[in-house]
């Protein structure tokens, strides 16, 4: 059944429809073929338009995976909102449809790669080349907050290239947690760790920044390539992000300019309120001015290689294990606090696809 997206069928045609009271479906439109990616309760397959034979990218989301009705309107009406999202450095969803057991959304198809696979293929990468990855993100996201829209799990994952040339443009991709800010306060803890915002994991209500929260991280692998926030132990981890314990390590951060890491600091600040917009960060001097030409792309890649190097089935079937782990660490952390008042451990589900 479609949800949204204009019909190309004649007059006739939708009379015979209504006559067999028939509900087309997305593969009466489209011929599902390759899968192009997978998660934990989703896939992506490439479709070819029946009607005219073009080439898009079809996600395919387990219903199960929203569980209660609720959930399954709460996305539904997000969906339809996002697919108002017109800009250029955004991935257009045309249309969606809906079957008993799957939600169907029918997107531009993109076939320039992920984000970081790109950099580690380079032969030059410099910190202008990430400052001007780092401007089209929030022209993108700045774009979004405008008309309303949080996207709410902004990673490296989501980040694609639209095409393989070598100067193309950047796209923002999967909006699955993505909500409309006048719809109510958000707090529910959601997100990938890592990524998140300490507002979330604090389980206050929170807003657009956790957006520009996320671009800071974002812009700190850039220029390193490893994590600001990590450790083997989820619960250390959270405490990382709660407190914005992060460091510019020599010798990773020697030759990267005291601007970029101004830049990085004022997106990742823990008080909401000193925090930058998107719009003051696109003012900042790092994307405003002149950057370092300096060629870093050995370490760069070299730790993109090491830290980010994980198979597309592992991060598939790994994700249902990592969101019941988080499940139980809520869980012990909420035990933890009742049983200790000086202890504060998040009390947050982070729920990955």
């Amino acid at each position: 059944m479609p949800l949204f997206g204009k019909s190309s069928k004649g007059k006739e045609e939708k009379k015979e429809e209504k006559k067999d009271k028939k509900v087309p479906s997305v593969e009466d439109k489209y011929d599902l073929k390759d899968i192009l990616g997978t998660g934990a309760f989703s896939q992506v397959r490439l479709a070819e338009s029946k009607d005219d034979g073009n080439m898009y990218a079809v996600k395919i989301i387990d219903k199960k995976a929203l569980k209660a009705w609720d959930h399954i309107m709460s996305y539904i009406i997000s969906i339809l909102y996002v697919a108002r999202l017109k800009h250029k450095n955004v991935v257009k969803l045309l249309e969606a449809y809906e079957s008993r057991s799957n939600v169907y959304l029918v997107m531009q198809l993109v076939t320039g790669g992920e984000l970081f696979d790109r950099i580690v293929e380079k032969g030059s990468y410099t910190e202008k080349d990430a400052a001007d990855l780092i401007r089209q993100v929030l022209s993108a996201v700045s774009y979004m907050h405008e008309e309303g829209v949080v996207h709410r799990d902004l990673k490296p994952e989501n980040l694609l290239y639209y095409s393989p040339e070598p100067d193309s443009k950047i796209m923002i991709s999967d909006f699955g947690l993505s909500k409309m800010e006048d719809s109510g306060v958000m707090a529910t803890a959601c997100g990938t760790p890592g990524y998140v915002a300490p507002e979330v994991l604090a389980q206050k209500p929170y807003g657009k920044a956790v957006d520009v929260w996320s671009i800071g991280v974002i812009s700190y692998i850039l220029l390193c390539g490893y994590p600001p926030f990590y450790d083997e132990n989820d619960a250390n981890l959270f405490a990382q992000i709660l407190k914005g314990e992060f460091e510019f390590d020599s010798p990773y951060w020697d030759d990267i300019s005291d601007d970029a890491k101004d830049f990085i600091r004022n997106l990742m600040c823990v008080n909401v309120e000193q925090r930058l917009t998107c719009d003051l960060s696109l003012q900042h001097k790092w994307i405003t001015g002149s950057q370092s030409e300096r060629n870093i792309h050995a370490t760069v890649s070299e730790q993109l290689k090491k830290n980010f190097a994980k198979s597309r089935w592992r991060q598939a079937y790994n994700a249902i294990a990592v969101s019941r782990q988080m499940k139980l660490l809520a869980l012990s952390s909420k035990t933890s606090r009742e049983s200790s008042a000086e202890r504060e451990l998040p009390n947050a589900e982070v729920r990955l696809r």
